[in-house]
């Protein structure tokens, strides 16, 4: 973990979904903190979420 912390690995994606199981918390909230948000950036990043996958859906495949 301090290796983590110190930035001198980066996490594969199954490592942080490890992380978040052992802190209890949503991989998205752990992204968050990450990009020092508060509870006003995380509803505007959510809100940027929805409409990126609300657009997505409506690619065909």
């Amino acid at each position: 973990m301090s290796s983590l912390e110190r930035g001198l690995k980066n996490p594969t994606l199954s490592k942080v979904d490890e992380l978040c199981e052992v802190m209890e918390v949503h991989p998205l909230t752990l992204l968050a903190l990450a990009y020092g948000l508060d509870a006003k950036g995380a509803d505007k990043l959510l809100a940027q979420v929805q409409r990126e996958l609300a657009g997505l859906r409506d690619v065909p495949d």
